[in-house]
């Protein structure tokens, strides 16, 4: 019985006694390395937390210790929270929408004694976005902002630096789109003053100092940026304070910069050719009076080719409801090209009209004339130069023939030559002599023709009208330039 005990009691010693001489050698390879660097001559640097991967974000930084959705120095003195802006780019300004849209660096600096840490090295810390939602930032927002956003691309551009001291630098891109107040008053000869308006949301003024850390130094722009259509003239930098009547007042900082518009692209577009379309509605005052197809042509083309510019120039702009440069300009033009349509209508009216006051006065000189029965035509009447003629030299002339008479074309010539109602000239060719007479008459009738049918009107308005459009250029240029 005591034999398969004691066979037992042996085998579990046997196997206590191997884990021992196991561990033991496991305590002198472990003491013997120990031992050789302890022996070595090497000195041993200090560790800096700061760059150890052994030492999380959260611990060195106590993050989890701290609750950071109040502000640092919570119940005490308002923080001052520092702002500096780099504009990267002016992206673009809408006349229609009335606003613009910037591309910018915006940092904020402030000291949060929560955040220190020991460094032996005093070097700063440098994270990126993920970090920001755990601890407590500045709540600074755009007013008048209609759309905006942080660049992701290829991550957030988030970068949050922490200093042992606890002094934290804060930078983000963002793009804005903000609202701007226009006055289109004198455009296109105008400038425009732009602001993008810094404030925070939740901290009044007894919680939160927002201001330009370096004064006007707080605002670097690119050498680089500019725009078709504007020059940049300035940038500046303002502060002040902000009321709302239900939470109270809030510091707001302003980025203000001036915009003067370039003319040269609405000289081109706009000016020049209402300029020549006025110009060419006075070709109409050297044409024909006669000339009613190509008169009227012309002064159609001229006012619809206004109208086109007036409409392509006030589809790119705002409806607003006061009257812009250009629209005085345009508009003028366009009553001169409309005036000198109504003067040809003025024309060819009173030409109407003097023309049947003449064919009255000729049908009055027919009833009161003798009539002629010397082979002329009875549609005809005429008296003689003189009235030393009795009525048997006149009853004499019956033996002459029509054929030395001007022909019927040439009559109705002489019938539109305006003639005294005294007299009516009659000339009867006898002989060969009285052609000669006729060819001479048919000249000086022609000539005195052409000068009748140039209107009074239109001699006038050869000078009226471009005189009264280089006066009004004059007026209008040195007013608005």
């Amino acid at each position: 019985m005591l034999s398969p005990i004691k066979a037992v009691l042996l085998l579990l010693c046997l196997l206590v006694s191997g884990e021992c001489r196991k561990h033991g050698g496991r305590m002198r390879r472990w003491t013997g390395t120990d031992t050789q660097k302890h022996g070595s001559l090497t000195p041993k640097k200090l560790p800096d937390f700061t760059k150890s991967r052994k030492v999380k974000t959260e611990q060195l930084l106590k993050v989890d210790d701290h609750d950071f959705t109040m502000r640092p120095a919570f119940g005490g003195p308002a923080i001052p929270v520092g702002v500096d802006v780099q504009v990267e780019s002016l992206d673009s300004i809408s006349e229609v929408d009335m606003d613009f849209t910037m591309t910018l660096y915006l940092r904020h600096y402030w000291k949060d004694e929560r955040l220190s840490f020991t460094s032996s090295t005093n070097k700063s810390m440098t994270f990126d976005g993920r970090l920001v939602k755990k601890i407590w930032v500045p709540d600074v927002f755009f007013v008048h902002s209609k759309r905006s956003f942080i660049h992701d691309t290829t991550t957030d551009n988030i970068m949050l630096r922490v200093f042992p001291d606890g002094h934290v630098l804060y930078s983000l891109r963002v793009t804005v789109t903000a609202a701007c107040n226009m006055d289109f008053s004198r455009f296109p000869l105008d400038s425009q003053t732009c602001s993008l308006e810094l404030e925070s949301y939740a901290y009044t003024d007894e919680d939160l100092m927002l201001y330009w850390k370096s004064g006007d130094e707080s605002l670097s722009t690119d050498d680089r940026i500019s725009l078709s259509q504007f020059l940049i003239q300035k940038f500046h930098t303002t502060s002040r304070l902000a009321f709302y009547s239900s939470t109270g007042w809030y510091n707001r900082l302003y980025i203000n910069f001036t915009l003067r518009r370039h003319i040269f692209f609405f000289l081109l577009q706009t000016y020049f050719p209402a300029t020549l379309m006025v110009m060419l509605s006075w070709v109409s005052f050297w044409i024909d009076r006669r000339a009613v197809p190509a008169r009227v042509s012309l002064g159609i083309t001229t006012v619809l080719t206004m109208s086109t510019i007036i409409t392509g120039v006030n589809a790119s702009m705002p409806r607003v409801s006061y009257i812009k440069a250009v629209d005085i300009y345009l508009w003028v033009s366009f009553v001169f090209v409309f005036l000198s349509v109504l003067e040809y209508a003025a024309v060819n009216y009173l030409s109407t009209v003097q023309d049947r006051r003449e064919r009255k006065k000729r049908e009055r000189a027919r009833s009161q004339s003798l009539p002629c029965t010397c082979g002329i035509s009875q549609t005809r009447t005429m008296n003689m130069l003189d009235d030393n003629y009795s009525e048997a030299d006149t009853n004499s002339l019956a033996g002459y023939t029509e054929e030395p008479m001007l022909p019927i074309e040439e009559q109705e010539e002489m019938q539109e030559v305006p003639e005294k109602a005294e007299h009516m000239v009659v000339h009867l060719s006898v002989s060969s002599e009285s052609t000669t007479t006729n060819i001479k008459k048919k000249k000086s009738l022609r000539t005195l023709n052409i000068i009748q049918n140039t209107h009074a009107i239109d001699k006038y308005s050869r000078m009226i009208f471009p005189g009264s459009y280089i006066c009004f250029n004059l007026i209008y240029w040195s007013v608005y330039c």
